[in-house]
């Protein structure tokens, strides 16, 4: 996949991964790129194109696919994490949401978008994962859940966009440098080092991205029998 020269639709580009997946569109030579926001007033870079897109509205979704028909790398960045869901007690919004945003957003975009792909030669279309695609977590069981089905998600738009020729890529990380993981300790990524990878992916025409170390050792596990998976 060609990135100068092309036009490319990041949800979630005000801030953290998605920003940095912004920039380094731009630093590797896009010649547009959309920030997908629910806000456009929060667009503050004056280098993207604010575009008003709540993932969840079915008719802004539509509308952004057709103010941006000149797209040709789609990258499904829009996330939730609802941590607040636990696993044995208390509401399940937390869980929902990151459902509707996660894995139905995703959908509803990637489905806008597809035949706006394929009437601009195929291009790309990228879905920002996560380590927990693989791994149930009883600390957050709802984004995990909700990864696990974007995963499965990824692999049926590889599947069903190959004949139009749209390059589908999914990137993995554990823990990045976000406001999303604020909340924790843990070793992290950097954005920059997630886009940058995600940028050789594309360059190269590779399928997937697994941006870390715990990511590699964790996808490297799915083949082993549960009992002797590592525990996280």
């Amino acid at each position: 996949m060609e990135i100068k020269g092309s036009v490319a639709l990041v949800t979630g580009a005000n801030r953290g991964i998605g920003n940095a997946f912004a920039r380094a569109l731009l630093e590797h030579g896009a010649a547009k790129v959309y920030a997908g926001v629910r806000d456009p007033a929060g667009v503050t870079d004056p280098d993207l194109t604010p575009l008003r897109l709540d993932v969840t509205d079915p008719d802004q979704v539509a509308a952004a696919a057709a103010e941006a028909g000149d797209v040709t790398i789609l990258i499904n960045n829009a996330g939730v994490g609802g941590y607040q869901t636990k696993l044995l007690e208390g509401p399940l919004e937390g869980a929902r949401q990151a459902m509707e945003v996660n894995y139905f957003g995703t959908w509803e975009v990637s489905r806008a978008f597809a035949p706006v792909l394929a009437r601009n030669g195929g291009g790309a279309l990228v879905n920002m994962l996560s380590l927990a695609s693989w791994v149930g977590r009883p600390d957050y069981p709802g984004y995990a859940a909700s990864k696990a089905a974007e995963w499965s998600l990824t692999d049926a738009l590889r599947q069903g966009l190959r004949e139009q020729g749209t390059l589908v890529v999914g990137v993995h990380a554990g823990f990045v440098e976000t406001d999303l993981s604020a909340w924790t300790d843990a070793p992290k990524v950097s954005p920059a080092s997630v886009a940058e990878q995600t940028m050789r992916a594309l360059a190269g025409d590779r399928l997937e991205v697994l941006a870390d170390e715990a990511t590699r050792e964790r996808k490297a596990a799915l083949s082993r029998p549960l009992d002797a998976e590592p525990q996280d």
